[in-house]
C-alpha cells in the first residue's frame, strides 16, 4: 500500500547532524498522523551515519555513485510515498515544519520549492559569497534563460509529486540536480510554487560538501547547456549581423567613424565574425535536435515538427552551392585583377576587397552543405525515435 509521504535525506558522513533531522522527521509524521516513511540515502559514509539511521527506524538505501543528484534520484525511486520531501542531513532545514509543503501538494501543486531568501537566513547559515553573489547571480541567470518565477533554484528543501518528477527523467548527478528539477518541471508545465523557509546553521561540525567554484560552475554549465538559445542562438545572431553589415560596408570602401578609419584589415575580422555567427546558429539547431532525440528536455515534439516541416536537405545544399559559386565569382574577379597587372605586385587595399569575401563565401558554402547533411542525419534519427 502506498504511503502518502516519503522524506528523502541524502547522507555522506553526517553522524553529528543526522540524529536531529531524523528525530524531527519522525516526530512530524507521528504528531500529524501522516502515513509516511523516512529514507536515508547513504552516499558512501565512513562514519556511524548508517548505524544511526538504522537505529532511528529510517529506511537506509545505499548509493555507491558519489553525487548529490545520484543520491536523491536513488531515494526518490525507492520511495513509496505519493509525495516526496527532500532535505539535507545537516539540520539546516526544519523537518518538524513540513505542513505548508504538504498542504500545497494536497491542493494540486506538483512541486513546492523552499525559498531561503524570502524567508530567513540565520547568521552563519550561508557563506557571504554564496548569499550575496553566487546564488543571486545564478538565480537571475536561470530566471532570464527559462522565464521561471522562482527565487531560489538551489534550495535543498522542496516537496513534489513523486510520479510527475520521475517522468522528467532527471539526469544531473551533482549539486545542479536541484536546478534541473525546477527547469524541467517548468518546461513540462508542472504546477510549481514557492514558500519562504528558514535556513539554520548546520550541525555537522565538518566542512560543507558544497564546493563554491566547482559547484557554481556546474550550475552555470547546466543552465547554458539546457538553454541553447542563450548559449548559441542569440550570440550567433549578433555576430552574424555584425559581420554581415560590417563586411558589406567595408567591401564598398573604407569606413570612417570620427577620426578612425576602418579598411580591409577590419574586413578580415568582420568576415570572421560572420562565419563564427553562422557556426553558433548551426550549433543551436544541432543542440536542439540532439536534446529532442535524446529526450533531454520535455515537450520537444513541437520543435521537431516545425523543423521537419521547413527543413529540406536539398534546399540547404542548393543554398550552400549558391554561396560557393558566389565565392568562385569573387575569386575569378581577383584573379582577373591580378592578370591586369601582369601577375605582378598587387595593391592589397584593392585585391583584399575581392579575396576576403571570396574566401568567406567559399568557407560559408561548405559550412552550409556540411551542416545541412548533419542536420538531416539528426532529423532522420529523431524520426526513428518518435516512431
Amino acid at each position: 500500500m502506498q504511503t502518502e509521504l516519503s522524506i528523502v535525506i541524502p547522507c555522506l558522513n553526517e553522524e553529528k547532524s543526522l540524529p536531529y533531522c531524523l528525530q524531527k522527521a519522525n516526530d512530524y509524521l507521528s504528531q500529524n498522523k501522516i502515513a509516511g516513511e523516512v529514507i536515508v540515502v547513504d552516499n558512501g559514509s565512513t562514519d556511524d551515519s548508517v548505524k544511526i539511521a538504522t537505529k532511528m527506524n529510517a529506511i537506509v538505501v545505499n548509493e555507491p555513485e558519489k553525487g548529490y543528484g545520484n543520491a536523491l534520484m536513488t531515494g526518490i525511486k525507492k520511495a513509496n510515498g505519493k509525495y516526496v520531501i527532500m532535505g539535507d542531513a545537516d539540520d539546516s532545514y526544519d523537518f518538524s515544519n513540513l505542513s505548508p509543503f504538504i498542504e500545497l501538494l494536497r491542493k494540486g501543486y506538483d512541486l513546492v520549492n523552499g525559498n531561503r531568501f524570502k524567508g530567513e537566513i540565520q547568521e552563519t547559515a550561508m557563506p557571504f559569497l554564496h548569499r550575496y553573489l553566487g546564488n543571486p547571480i545564478l538565480n537571475f541567470i536561470a530566471r532570464l534563460f527559462f522565464s521561471i518565477r522562482v527565487g531560489d533554484f538551489q534550495c535543498g528543501l522542496r516537496a513534489f509529486d513523486r510520479e510527475k518528477i520521475l517522468q522528467l527523467d532527471l539526469r544531473a548527478t551533482g549539486m545542479e540536480f536541484s536546478s534541473e528539477m525546477i527547469v524541467k518541471a517548468a518546461l513540462a508545465k508542472l504546477k510549481l510554487t514557492e514558500i519562504p523557509i528558514i535556513l539554520y546553521p548546520d550541525k555537522r561540525n565538518s566542512p560543507s560538501h558544497l564546493r563554491t567554484w566547482r559547484d557554481g560552475w556546474r550550475y552555470l554549465r547546466f543552465l547554458l547547456l539546457y538553454s541553447p538559445r542563450w548559449l548559441f542562438l542569440l550570440p550567433g545572431i549578433f555576430l552574424l549581423l555584425l559581420g554581415l553589415f560590417g563586411s558589406i560596408f567595408l567591401v564598398m570602401g573604407p569606413v570612417e567613424i570620427g577620426n578612425k578609419k576602418m579598411d580591409v584589415h577590419t574586413l578580415v575580422y568582420t568576415s570572421a565574425f560572420f562565419l563564427i555567427g553562422f557556426q553558433f546558429i548551426a550549433f543551436y539547431f544541432f543542440s536542439r535536435l540532439y536534446a529532442a532525440t535524446h529526450f533531454l528536455l520535455p515537450y520537444q515534439e513541437k520543435f521537431l515538427d516545425w523543423f521537419q516541416r521547413y527543413f529540406h536537405l536539398e534546399r540547404g545544399l542548393l543554398a550552400g552551392l549558391f554561396l560557393f559559386i558566389a565565392g568562385v565569382v569573387f575569386l575569378i574577379k581577383s584573379v582577373l585583377y591580378w592578370k591586369n597587372v601582369h601577375f605582378g605586385d598587387l595593391d592589397p587595399f584593392v585585391v583584399l576587397r575581392w579575396v576576403v569575401p571570396s574566401a568567406t563565401l567559399l568557407v560559408l558554402g561548405l559550412q552550409v552543405v556540411i551542416s545541412c547533411f548533419y542536420l538531416s542525419f539528426l532529423t532522420i534519427k529523431s524520426s526513428d525515435r518518435k516512431s
